[in-house]
This record gives structure tokens, sequence and C-alpha cells, in this order.
């Protein structure tokens, strides 16, 4: 039987129409690896650590069709105060830093590649300085298996979030149970990792020192250090503003060692002073990293690293 030329026009024009459907139906059904690759996709909630599947905090697509993007430099680290977290290592531009349970620091290796490295994108060591309540002895480098080098802090590699955005955000808390944020002496941030004392950085005051809780620093204007410490804030003035108990000098981290020393109150307590200034707390801050006490009645101030009331008139 013959085919007319009409009817095979016809089953060519069905056969085309069908190939282009099926192939349509497949780009829905199958996307490139550049959308599928859904960096972070998997965090059910910023910090949470609720977490599926591979626990780098992506869908686990594979993806290398993509030019590495070169990491931005870590510049001057800091230290922020997380009021859940305590003290927390930040880079030059506020962005937190993180270590990975599947690391070692002893000695320093990364076991974060491929698309590993894309959503925690490895911190270069080659600009890295420690800024204030960073010892520089904690920094260090990591040769990858590229051949890069990465920073360390205390020996474990460091990583930034590919779904941190801001300064201050810690989106990368907790991931797959095994990501968390750097404290500045390398361990896992937490705070019980707080020294006695030490330093951050607060956003409006600059750096300023903390207690053991994060909580803000005080001095008041009426006390004196010289020739000796003393204390003019007794009775209902403590229950306000409660003195800093003695904190050895091996316990702090940024803060000035000279007249770095606790001595006794005229009711024979003894209490913590910042260049021989005895410091306190305020009872109106309710979180760390607040700052309520700052310049209450003229005449209570915040402490920087040397000891000065940041921001008093004339000091």
């Amino acid at each position: 039987m013959k085919t007319s030329w009409r009817t095979a026009a016809l089953v060519a024009t069905a056969a085309s129409v069908l190939a282009l459907t099926t192939a349509c139906g497949q780009d829905n059904v199958t996307p490139p690896a550049a959308a599928a690759q859904n960096v972070g996709a998997s965090a059910s909630a910023p910090g949470t650590g609720l977490v599926t599947g591979n626990g780098y905090g992506a869908d686990g697509a594979q993806s290398s069709a993509s030019p590495a993007t070169p990491a931005a430099p870590a510049g001057k680290l800091t230290v922020a105060t997380n009021p859940q977290l305590g003290s927390v290592l930040t880079d030059g531009s506020g962005l937190t830093l993180y270590r990975f349970d599947k690391d070692t620091a002893e000695p320093p290796k990364t076991n974060c590649e491929g698309d590993c490295a894309t959503t925690w994108p490895p911190v270069p060591a080659a600009d890295a300085n420690a800024g204030a309540g960073i010892d520089k002895a904690m920094l260090g480098e990591v040769t990858r298996p590229d051949g890069t080098k990465q920073l360390t802090i205390g020996g474990w590699p460091a990583y930034r979030y590919a779904k941190d955005l801001n300064s201050g955000d810690v989106n990368g808390q907790g991931v797959g149970g095994k990501w968390f944020a750097l404290a500045p002496n390398g361990k896992k941030a937490s705070l019980t990792s707080l020294p006695g004392l030490s330093v951050r950085k607060d956003p409006k005051l600059g750096d300023i020192v903390v207690d053991k809780n994060g909580r803000t620093v005080y001095r008041f204007l009426k006390d004196k250090a010289w020739p000796k410490s003393v204390s003019n804030c007794t009775g209902a003035c403590l229950e306000k503003w409660p003195a800093v108990a003695p904190v050895s000098a091996d316990d702090t981290q940024g803060v000035k060692k000279k007249g770095l020393m606790p001595f006794t109150r005229p009711d024979g307590v003894k209490q913590m002073s910042v260049n021989c200034w005895p410091i306190y707390t305020f009872s109106g801050d309710k979180a760390p990293g607040d700052t309520n006490g700052q310049g209450v009645g003229g005449t209570w101030y915040a402490v920087s690293p040397e000891g000065k009331p940041i921001g008093a008139p004339g000091k």
C-alpha cells in the first residue's frame, strides 16, 4: 500500500511535535545543574541546625560547571558578641567564621571540598590579621588539596557560610550537627567559652570590655584609681551596678594588662579593676550586648580595653 505525500507529511509533522514536546518536558523535569544547585536550601530555619540532605546546608545537588569565584580576603578579624553564643569570630566585613567537625586541628586538615566548599567558602589565610580580643598566635594556615592556603584558628580551618549575607548573621550555626561558629580561641562559640574579661566591638561605642557572660562593663566617674583603687558605689548603688568579681589576668583577652587587678572594697569584698579603675555591670542590661548603662546620670560609661570611660566628657 502506497502512502500519499500528504499522509507522509502529516506523520512527519506529528513526529516533530512529539519530539519537541518530549524535549520541553525533560527541561521541566530535570533542571540544569546550575539551577539545581540551590545553595543552602536544606536549612529549615536560620541557626536551628535542623537540616536534611548532605549536611552541608545545601540540597546535595552536584555542580562543577560554574567557574570558582575567588574568595574574599579575611582582613582584620574581630570579635562580635552574640546573645546566644557569646564571643564569635568574624572577618573584616563582620561575617561569622565557622569550623567543621569533620576537619581536624592537630594536625590542621580540611575535609570540605567540592560542593561543600561552595556552600562553606574557605577563608583565605594570606591577609588575615588579629584585631582586638584575638591572640595572633591562634592564627595559622593549612594547605588545601587544590594548593590554596586556608586560615586556621587554633588549628581549625575557618569557613564562611553562603547564607550569611549580613554582618552578625549566624545562619550556619549547628547546620547538619557539624558546623559551628568559631570562638576567638578556635573552640566552638558558646557563652561558657568567654574568658573572665574580653573585648567586643559595639556598633556605636567601638571596642568595649565585657564580662564572662558577655555583659557590658562600666566605670563610675566618682571612683578613684590613684594612688589606689577606691569604689564610691555602695549600698543601693551596688544593687543597680553590681561589682565585677576578681578575674585572673590569664583569663582575659584584649584587655590592657597594666593595672588589671582586684582590690578590696570598703565593705571588705574583692572587686576587679581595669587600669586600676573599679568596674561594674548594669542591672538594666537584660542581655549580652546591651549598653543601657551608657551615660546614665552623666557618670557611668562603658570601658575601653585601656580602662578609659568611652564617651565621657573630657575623658
